[in-house]
């Protein structure tokens, strides 16, 4: 036992699963004591801590990016809702669905511009904040910047599409009727 109390943890773990195995292996066929003894080299990628901060870090941006997504609808599909009356009689005088549709699209795409800004500005600020205080913080280069730019705007684009098309649906006698 004084050897295992030199070992690490991992080690331990790794001899204890492959005596259980092992025990195990008497009742497998011997085509499968093939594979289990292939896999004592068996090394995953994401054990790697920069691989797993990665995948960890991709799901929280992923996360946000559906928070994003979420908001920017309902807060359009609000507008939306609140103004069936002005699409009603936008379209009653003459003006095309399309342009309402853009219209939305449009008014979608500024709300994320505004946040993008607001994002940015107190993103460099904190950048500073914490490079006084913690060293080693960069700034990140420009290509991150402008590809979550452009991530982001497709992102309330595509996000705005269905709020802008109830609004070009919208029936001109039914929301003049309305109220």
């Amino acid at each position: 036992m004084a050897a295992a109390s030199s070992s690490t943890p991992a080690q331990i773990l790794i001899r204890w699963s492959r005596r259980s195995l092992a025990s195990f292996a008497t009742c497998l066929p011997s085509s499968r004591l093939n594979v289990l003894r292939r896999s004592k080299t068996f090394a995953p990628k994401s054990s790697t801590p920069d691989r797993l901060n990665t995948v960890v870090f991709g799901v929280f941006a992923a996360v946000a990016l559906a928070i994003a997504l979420v908001g920017v609808a309902g807060v359009l599909a609000f507008s939306v809702s609140a103004r069936t009356r002005e699409f009603g009689v936008r379209l009653a005088i003459g003006a095309q669905p399309r342009q309402l549709l853009t219209s939305v699209i449009a008014e979608g795409a500024v709300m994320a511009a505004a946040g993008i800004v607001v994002g940015a500005a107190c993103g460099y600020v904190l950048v500073r904040l914490a490079r006084s205080s913690v060293e080693g913080v960069q700034m990140p280069g420009s290509l991150p910047v402008v590809a979550s730019v452009v991530v982001l705007l497709a992102a309330a684009v595509v996000a705005s599409v269905l709020p802008a098309a109830r609004a070009a649906r919208v029936d001109v006698t039914e929301a003049l009727r309305s109220e």
